[in-house]
């Protein structure tokens, strides 16, 4: 089997960050990374039941290879076991859901925020107020100031709460904002910062993109290492494009636009992705609610086609086998959580898992555990 790898080395500089409320002045800088690619393998690796224990980020393209490998382990890739162990992990949190009020703008559930974050939001009574509804509809929920009416108002406001609040309460501020609506395609209420969405449980796209190639009838994935310096799951593996859908782009622009600036992929061939369906699931972590619906695409790669990253947020590229990478998906976690969902679909889709296997139908309804719409 024939195994590529492509190293990206690349600076990215964060602006600085202020907050209007007397925080101190905050900044972030990144430095660059290397990746390399050494064909011995690794083995000393432990095994722990069904799953390989590898530190998520410390792993090596060795180490993803040497799990890959279908001889490397004595395990039955029937066994759907480790696929649902990936389901679990995105979707947590179920017993908690006395802990969260809904976020209500105009009548409509727009998203869900935690009494522990509500505390945080209290401080702004003239932005939030915390009205109760008796009857069965709402109870106790979360709402803006009726001052806010038009979308520009509330975006602003609930802005300025956000940089008050800091990193402190909500790490990774990117200065890009998601819409707020009550379903995708309906109307937005106003935009929030990225990294506040799980905070106020509104619900969040994204697009994934599974770049395959087909050589002598054989299907092989590539697979990107997320670079060490992003905020998010940094180091893990990942799609060979993926992003979250930001505000006024509609989903096939902003897939070619990842493309061009996470793989190097130009227009001419990544205008040719397929759209495949959608994953999504529902996670409460802590004061986070995460409920997320990723787009799907597949994209069929020219044989000599080689990724090259564009703006510094992936370490490393790898084209493997799609089995193996079925088998670096059952055994670890490796892989970025919701990753492994959109490549399970991709599993799925193509063939790889079978109706045979004990637990089939139960697997693939659960990779749209949340609501899609």
């Amino acid at each position: 089997m024939a195994y590529k790898s492509m190293a990206t080395h690349s600076f990215r500089n964060f602006s600085t960050v202020s907050s209007f409320c007397n925080a101190s002045t905050i900044s972030r800088t990144t430095y660059p990374m290397t990746s390399t690619f050494r064909p011995t393998l690794l083995h000393s690796i432990s095994v722990a039941s069904r799953s390989v224990s590898v530190a998520a980020g410390s792993f090596t393209w060795d180490d993803v290879v040497h799990v890959s490998l279908p001889e490397s382990f004595q395990d039955d890739p029937s066994d759907l076991t480790g696929y649902f162990e990936k389901v679990k992990l995105c979707n947590r949190g179920s017993d908690t859901q006395s802990e969260i009020l809904p976020f209500v703008i105009d009548d409509q559930i727009v998203g869900y925020v935690h009494h522990g974050f509500a505390k945080h939001l209290k401080q702004y009574p003239n932005v939030f107020t915390f009205p109760r509804d008796d009857s069965v509809k709402f109870g106790a929920y979360l709402t803006l100031h009726e001052s806010l009416k038009t979308p520009k108002d509330r975006t602003l406001a609930v802005g300025d709460v956000v940089k008050c609040l800091g990193e402190k309460v909500i790490p990774g501020t990117r200065n890009e904002l998601y819409p707020v609506t009550s379903s995708f395609g309906a109307p937005n209420f106003f935009s929030l910062e990225r990294a506040a969405a799980p905070y106020f449980g509104i619900k969040v796209y994204g697009v994934h993109m599974n770049g395959y190639v087909e050589k002598e009838g054989k299907k092989f994935l590539w697979v990107a290492k997320r670079s060490q310096t992003k905020p998010t799951f940094p180091g893990m593996l990942d799609h060979l494009v993926a992003g979250g859908l930001p505000q006024g782009i509609p989903c096939g622009e902003n897939l070619m636009k990842e493309c061009e600036e996470e793989a190097g992929i130009p227009r001419s061939i990544s205008k040719e992705a397929i759209p495949v369906g959608a994953i999504s699931y529902t996670d409460i972590k802590g004061y986070g609610y995460k409920r997320d619906v990723q787009f799907c695409y597949d994209l069929k790669l020219p044989e000599d086609f080689i990724p090259e990253n564009q703006d510094g947020e992936v370490e490393g590229f790898m084209l493997l086998p799609v089995a193996n990478v079925a088998n670096v998906i059952r055994r670890t976690q490796l892989f970025k959580p919701n990753c492994s969902l959109v490549i399970m679909d991709f599993l799925f889709r193509h063939g790889y898992i079978k109706p045979e296997s004990s637990g089939y139908l139960e697997l693939l309804q659960s990779l749209r555990s949340g609501t899609c719409f």
